[in-house]
């Protein structure tokens, strides 16, 4: 198995030289370079996750997002990205020709994107500068946990991403309400959830991302495993359309040292379930190579029913 160093894909910081709101990422989803755009520097979410892999013991310089700082700061880092210039910089020297290419603009950073109240504001200024650099191709990619889709300044943030190579990653992470309490840590109800991930894939195409972890040892047990498959399921039944399922798991230090990454064989085991159940594709994402303890170059398993 090839390798790449761990580093490469470890460090997710939230500011690039002066930048406070714009970082990019290499990104093992994305198979490139992801623009990160962060609507929480405040870290305040609405989530409290077990896995999180956002450093809260310390206290962000910037409390609360500067449109026209931001504007700025992602129109630079499309052109460095667009032209190449990145990969001159010491953090991108290392990355290998294959994965030298800007994917997307994602929407995540410290929180839930959603909560910004300029939501839609937001994805309507970024949208202009993507068309101003010529990046039809570009995704926008919006990386959420789907707890204010039912909201109407985030409805009409998401139907801007459907006209502009949008690309939404809905979080979905347990087959229970008692799974998902123990792992989210939200007042948020799991049934809140699942309603509002329907319709939104009611009206387009949906990615779903569930990272699955072991907790005090323990992976996710065969009743939730064949749970969240069955909520999967449900969804479709209805007219909710679903391109891909996304399993992956901790790749960087969680929020709680009991939270550890699944191997290699679970998460590939997780994916053929979902594949055999649903009939979904299925993209795996392991964490760390067992024997070296690198992140590997076929860390992505794609399966298509």
């Amino acid at each position: 198995m090839s390798v790449l160093p761990n580093e490469l894909f470890a460090h997710h910081e939230r500011t690039f030289d002066q930048f406070r709101f714009v970082y990019p990422v290499l990104s093992r989803r994305s198979g490139g370079i992801s623009i990160g755009v962060n609507l929480n520097p405040d870290k305040v979410c609405n989530f409290d996750c077990i896995y999180c892999q956002v450093d809260r013991t310390r206290q962000s310089e910037t409390t609360f997002v500067e449109m026209p700082a931001l504007l700025a700061e992602l129109d630079a880092m499309l052109g460095l990205a667009a032209s190449g210039k990145i990969f001159e910089m010491e953090k991108f020297a290392a990355v290998p020709e294959p994965l030298r290419r800007l994917n997307d603009i994602a929407f995540s950073g410290d929180g839930e994107p959603t909560t910004y109240r300029n939501f839609d504001e937001i994805i309507a200024a970024c949208k202009e500068l993507k068309q101003r650099h010529r990046l039809a191709n570009v995704k926008m990619v919006l990386i959420t946990n789907a707890s204010m889709f039912h909201r109407p300044h985030v409805q009409r943030g998401l139907e801007i991403l459907d006209r502009n190579q949008g690309e939404i990653w809905a979080k979905l992470e347990a087959g229970t309400e008692d799974y998902y309490k123990l792992v989210e840590r939200t007042p948020i109800s799991f049934h809140q959830i699942l309603d509002n991930i329907t319709a939104a894939a009611r009206i387009r195409p949906l990615v779903i991302q569930a990272l699955f972890m072991r907790i005090a040892g323990e992976p996710p047990s065969a009743a939730e495993q064949a749970a969240f498959c069955d909520r999967l399921n449900e969804i479709s039944a209805v007219g909710g359309r679903l391109k891909l399922v996304q399993v992956y798991t901790v790749a960087r230090r969680p929020a709680e040292s009991f939270v550890t990454a699944l191997t290699n064989a679970e998460v590939d085991a997780l994916v053929d379930l979902v594949r055999e159940r649903t009939g979904l594709a299925a993209a795996g994402y392991y964490g760390h190579s067992e024997s070296t303890g690198e992140l590997a170059t076929d860390g992505t398993r794609i399966k298509h029913g």
